[in-house]
């Protein structure tokens, strides 16, 4: 019985500690969707935030970084996603991801259950800012937002 309370608690604590992040869009096509987030990445950076900081996901295509780290191998690749020193690229729904500050989200294709699945899960990687490139239409209409 003393174990109910303290699973409760433990259960509450995490809900009370974060708050929703603040939420850009920035409308881009499908095919712009990369070079918006790419964009965005230029002025966080430009702006003094640090490159550790920054996630950019995508919902199609991998970002060619991505593409690219991912030809050294998958050890490498994710050791650099672990020490959280730079920008990180990765696909919407990898497993490994963690948490980071600014999360960036480019619509870059994908099945519309897929961007709509990948929406709030990365809602739920970024602290204090969630970026999404993307058709504002058609993100309204998977969230269930819009018309």
């Amino acid at each position: 019985m003393p174990t109910a309370p303290a699973a409760s608690a433990a259960k509450a604590a995490p809900t009370a500690t974060k708050a929703a992040p603040q939420i850009q869009l920035i409308p881009a096509t499908v095919d712009g969707a990369l070079d918006a987030a790419d964009e965005a990445v230029d002025l966080l950076l430009d702006s003094g935030r640090a490159p550790g900081d920054i996630l950019v996901l995508t919902t199609g295509e991998q970002h060619p970084w991505a593409a690219h780290e991912l030809s050294f191998g998958e050890a490498s690749y994710w050791a650099q996603h672990d020490a959280g020193d730079d920008v990180f690229y990765a696909a919407a729904d990898a497993d490994r991801l963690k948490s980071r500050p600014v999360v960036i989200v480019a619509v870059n294709g994908g099945t519309n259950d897929t961007v709509a699945q990948a929406l709030p899960e990365t809602m739920g990687r970024a602290g204090t800012l969630l970026i999404v490139c993307g058709d504002p239409k058609r993100i309204d209409t998977l969230l269930g937002t819009g018309a």
